[in-house]
């Protein structure tokens, strides 16, 4: 196995940047998850690895395998690159039992028929389809048709995995169960992956490392704990989870502590440092750490007055919209509203402070939801 090394990655699409100048590594027999709205490059990104799309400039290795260096005029062919890769179509040969699925892969590579067959008999077992080798695609279940395509992929045992959003077709509670077992497989082959998404929880449930993108950059390449509990920019608090924005000027620093007198006039007090490069923040909250109290005449800390605007009950929790003389900001909470009108409470640890400079990239994540993808 091997990492996976990516320098300075640039693809374009006429006069636009599809991917501009990424670099990060994948870590020897880890998932990373690219994450982004439709338009942003991530699977462009994936079919640059594979060799599906040329580059026009950077370096792609893998472990001690260039698969692309346009400095040194090498791009290696898609079947030079040791790769397995799994589409959201599945792509299954439709007259082809699953073991002719399997099989076809390991013929080519000229590997000897007992290998083969031992091969596809650990497979198979591997991903809990043993005993249906000779059905067809077509008698067999979405979900087992995944199944099939992800066994196809490392039955060759490849140098690198690549899924491109291979759950996507799958109806949610069978998807819920196949992040499971996919993340088992995939460590218990310890085979270095790179899986592609737009599903927020599932790029958090199942990866080491997530890669949000934005418009062909690179945004932020951190855990799923990091990305979600320490967002870089305002766009990825905004694209990961439900979180609401309060843009407000730091009053006092401190060393374990930032006080933020909010626009509307309220003072804030959060845990977490303020950016150094300004006193003008956005306050971040996310949705479920907020706490709905009912109305006193005591002065309570760390909140501020709202009135409820419309409510769901999702039986799991409630999700409220309430209006604030801040704005409007969004709640999900595991208990019933007190009342109309509210206090929102908030825990110094779960005020996140971003540059306010990083506002207007709030527009940016709503006019890439609506962009058309760049496959």
């Amino acid at each position: 196995m091997s990492d996976l090394i990516i320098e300075g990655l640039v693809k374009n699409f006429g006069g636009v940047h599809a991917v501009d100048h990424i670099s990060l590594t994948v870590k020897d027999g880890t998932l990373t998850s690219f994450l982004g709205p439709s338009g942003c490059g991530k699977t462009t990104t994936l079919n640059s690895i594979a060799g599906l799309e040329p580059i026009d400039e950077g370096l792609i290795r893998a472990g001690d395998l260039v698969l692309n260096d346009t400095r040194r005029k090498i791009a290696l062919q898609p079947e030079q690159r040791e790769l397995g890769m799994v589409f959201q179509s599945y792509a299954l040969w439709p007259h082809m039992k699953v073991y002719g699925n399997l099989a076809l892969g390991l013929k080519l590579k000229k590997v000897p028929n007992n290998e083969a067959k031992k091969r596809i008999k650990e497979t198979l077992e591997l991903v809990g389809l043993e005993g249906m080798e000779d059905r067809y695609p077509f008698q067999l279940s979405g979900g087992q048709q995944q199944r099939v395509a992800l066994a196809r992929a490392v039955v060759a045992q490849p140098r690198l995995l690549l899924l491109d959003e291979p759950l996507s077709n799958l109806d949610a509670k069978v998807r819920e169960q196949a992040r499971a077992w996919l993340r088992e497989i995939q460590n218990r082959l310890g085979i270095t992956t790179v899986y592609v998404t737009h599903d927020q929880a599932e790029a958090l449930a199942i990866s080491d490392m997530v890669a949000v993108m934005s418009k062909g950059k690179l945004v932020q390449y951190a855990t799923p704990h990091e990305v979600y509990e320490n967002p870089a920019t305002r766009y990825v608090a905004d694209f990961i989870g439900i979180s609401s924005f309060i843009n407000g000027t730091v009053v006092e620093r401190a060393s374990n502590f930032t006080r933020i007198k909010i626009d509307s006039g309220e003072i804030l007090t959060s845990s977490r440092p303020a950016p150094s490069s300004t006193d003008r923040v956005t306050v971040t909250i996310r949705s479920e750490r907020i706490r709905l109290l009912p109305i006193t005449t005591e002065a309570v800390a760390n909140s501020i007055p709202a009135k409820i605007v419309s409510g769901l009950y999702l039986g799991s929790k409630y999700q409220y919209v309430v209006k604030t003389s801040t704005g409007t900001i969004r709640i999900e909470t595991l208990n019933a509203a007190p009342g109309e009108e509210v206090l929102l409470g908030f825990a110094p640890e779960d005020l996140i402070l971003l540059a306010a400079e990083n506002a207007g990239e709030e527009v940016a994540v709503k006019e890439e939801k609506e962009a058309p993808a760049l496959t």
